[in-house]
């Protein structure tokens, strides 16, 4: 059984008053992407995981959850 992971990217993301283009374009992925793993559709990689944690200045653990 696979647990869904959930994600404060949005969160992070408005709160540091960014657009979804601006986001993807710091870490470079596309915004569809970012679209993507805002709506719980897309599961990051690790290593995207840890550019965006390393973006927003947290850790995976504060952006990504299991549930």
């Amino acid at each position: 059984m696979r647990a869904k992971i959930v994600n404060r990217v949005r969160e992070f993301r408005t709160r540091s008053k960014l657009t979804q283009e601006e986001l993807a374009g710091a870490v470079g992925v596309s915004r569809q992407t970012v679209i993507s793993i805002e709506r719980g559709r897309y599961t990051p990689s690790l290593p995207l995981a840890l550019r965006l944690a390393a973006f927003f200045g947290c850790s995976t653990d504060e952006l990504f959850k299991r549930k």
